[in-house]
Order: structure tokens, then sequence, then C-alpha cells
């Protein structure tokens, strides 16, 4: 089984460099990995060419934003898998891609796996800020406002295929519409690993409280665009996560 690791960016010079590490530090053969990037001018082209023989596939042009670069990267996807690392964010350890390999050769039915994350402060010390457990599945779970972690999340090429890209109608939180796609209008076959996947980078505590409301509010008009009636339900619970940006 191929699986494919996608990562964008733009501009991130400062962490990029841990996120092509990260990938090329894991256990598992085979890997393709895409890196798509948005013509960075900060010398973030340059630290990734300085792996290009290890790097499957690489562009860097302009785009509409990250969902568009993503949709580049799936484009270009020839694994049997395909799952997201961000250009801030690291694997949580050298097996996490045996792990997700091995539970989709376990079980051939399901159509896609997510696991769990932790958040940590964006300097040295790496100080917890947030840890994300994902439990198991449950539709019930979706529809209250329960999502797994994104870059957790790793689906079947054919599943892509059959229900489509990110929506670029959503500037911030397509990934939002897109996992509701999936688990809610076409309610794919999910299956949970006990395990962390990833290990997410924060930005400044102003940039992130901002960002949250942002996401915060597009979210609410992508529940209401895929027709849940628990809207205000979502939108409370949700509301409470803001909390984790306040306190730390």
């Amino acid at each position: 089984m191929r699986i494919t690791i996608i990562t964008v960016c733009y501009n991130r010079k400062a962490t990029i460099e841990k996120a092509i590490k990260s990938v090329l530090s894991q256990n598992y053969p085979d890997i393709e990995y895409i890196i798509v990037d948005g013509n960075s001018k900060d010398g973030t082209k340059e630290i990734i060419e300085s792996y290009r023989d290890k790097i499957s596939q690489f562009i860097s042009e302009p785009d509409k934003g990250m969902y568009d670069a993503i949709n580049k990267g799936l484009k270009l996807a020839t694994g049997d898998v395909i799952g997201l690392m961000h250009s801030d964010d690291e694997f949580f350890d050298k097996k996490a891609i045996s792990r997700i390999a091995a539970r989709f050769n376990a079980d051939s039915s399901i159509d896609g796996i997510y696991g769990d994350g932790v958040y940590v402060t964006n300097d040295t010390d790496e100080r917890l800020v947030r840890d994300r457990i994902g439990g198991v599945f449950s539709l019930k779970k979706v529809k209250g406002g329960w999502l797994p972690l994104h870059p957790t999340v790793y689906l079947k090429k054919d599943i892509i295929d059959k229900h489509g890209l990110y929506n670029l109608d959503f500037k911030i939180a397509s990934d939002t519409e897109f996992l509701l796609r999936y688990l809610y209008k076409y309610k794919i076959k999910m299956s949970y690993i006990d395990k962390y996947i990833v290990k997410m980078r924060m930005g400044g505590m102003s940039t992130s409280f901002k960002t949250a409301l942002e996401v915060l509010n597009e979210d609410y008009k992508i529940y209401k665009y895929h027709g849940l009636t628990a809207v205000q339900a979502v939108f409370l619970k949700k509301s409470m996560a803001l909390r984790q940006y306040i306190t730390h």
C-alpha cells in the first residue's frame, strides 16, 4: 500500500524543514511525498530544494490559498491512501504512518482513519496547549459538532476521487466542509486509531484567538450549508473550545 502525504506551504522558512524531516523519518517504506508551495519569497523554496531527491513531487507557483494548494496536491497524488502534513506540524513519532497502513491492511472495508493529536507552543519548550483525543467514531457525535482532527485523517484515494476536493467557496474552514461532506453527507466508514499521530504548533496567542473566531463564523455557515438542524448546539459547543486560546 502506497501512502501519499501532502504538504502545502507559503513563506514557512521557520518550520518547513521540521515538517519535511518528520515525513522522511517515518519507518514506513512506501510513501509518496508531495509538496505544493505558493511561490514563497522567504527562503522556503530553497530549503525544500535541498531535499529534492527525497521528495516525490514538488511544485511552486501562485495559488488561491491553502485549500487550492491542497487540491493541487490531491490531483497529483497516486497513492492508495492520502493524508496531509501541514508545514507547521510534525508526526508524533516515526511509526505514525506504519500504524495507519496497518489499520487499512487489517480491514479492507474502511474508507478512512483518524487518530489523536496535540497542540504545542511555537517555541523551543513546546509546552502543551491542548490534548486532542478523537475517540471512537459515531455519526451522532458528528451531528453534535464533533469532527476528527483534520491532520490525523487519512482517506482512500478512490473515496476522494468519488466525493470530491476541498470547496474553495470557504476560505478558512474548508476542512470542516470537507469532513462534514464525507462523514455526514456520504457517511463513509471511518476507523479510530487510539494513538497520537500529529504534533501541531500554535501561532501567537492573539493571532490564534482571532483566527479561531473567524473559523467559528465560517463553521457556522458550513453547518447550515449542510442542513444540520442542531446549528445552535454546534455553535455553542465550538464556542467553548475558544477557551483553549484564552487560558493558555
